[in-house]
């Protein structure tokens, strides 16, 4: 990691996604220190999901005790989303449509709020200014909680809510394409190879969910192969 004018420690939430994987990337080029989180919540990848964060983390020397996991199992308990509820299937991208797309049930509700609430916690016990979290708007699938008005509300709310109210979370990737994550990721040397996309599988990707094809469409546009397997 290189130094730079702001070396606070900065916290990383990292699923172990392409886009958490390049926004910690961009952390590690403005700040000397980084401590990374991962929150496990029932999804259907999860196991899978948990090995590429800690691959991830030894990618970019993070020791032990600025690696945290933490358990949200409540997610699977609340369900509505078929990224945690077993009875929802996660559905096939539609290749054919050009209807505005409506924020789909993969959507896990509310979510981000509690994942950034566990950060947010997390750095003030460790004096961490900076939370990255690789939310993007332009090219996600819709979610509300991906959506820059939503990071301006939240960030209002940590400055009320926290003991010195300068915490702030930082969305490096949220106006970007997934093509120019994938060339910011090729840019700053960043291990795509360790990423994981897929809402289904966790052995070999589906390449037809909504994530796949997002995914796969930004490797298409920036003219570069997806070091990922396909079924």
């Amino acid at each position: 990691m290189s130094s730079s004018n702001d070396n606070d420690l900065a916290i990383c939430l990292v699923s172990g996604g392409m886009d958490s994987l390049v926004s910690a990337a961009i952390a590690s080029t403005k700040h000397s220190s980084l401590a990374f989180l991962h929150l496990r919540y029932g999804q259907k990848t999860q196991k899978k999901e948990a090995q590429c964060f800690h691959l991830i983390a030894d990618h970019y020397r993070i020791p032990s005790h600025r690696r945290k996991v933490i358990d949200m199992e409540f997610f699977k308990q609340i369900g509505g989303s078929s990224l945690t509820d077993e009875n929802i299937h996660v559905k096939t991208h539609d290749f054919t449509s050009t209807e505005p797309r409506e924020i789909p049930d993969s959507y896990v509700p509310f979510r981000n709020t509690h994942i950034v609430a566990m950060a947010v916690s997390w750095a003030e016990i460790l004096g961490a200014k900076s939370i990255y979290i690789g939310a993007v708007a332009e090219d996600s699938s819709g979610y509300p909680d991906c959506r820059p008005d939503y990071y301006r509300a939240l960030n209002q709310l940590i400055k009320e809510g926290t003991k010195e109210g300068v915490i702030q979370v930082k969305t490096p990737l949220i106006s970007l394409s997934k093509k120019e994550i994938v060339l910011k990721a090729h840019e700053l040397g960043a291990p795509l190879e360790l990423t994981w996309s897929c809402y289904q599988n966790d052995e070999t990707a589906c390449g037809i969910c909504e994530s796949c094809f997002l995914r796969l469409r930004g490797f298409r546009e920036a003219f570069l192969k997806d070091p990922l397997p396909y079924l």
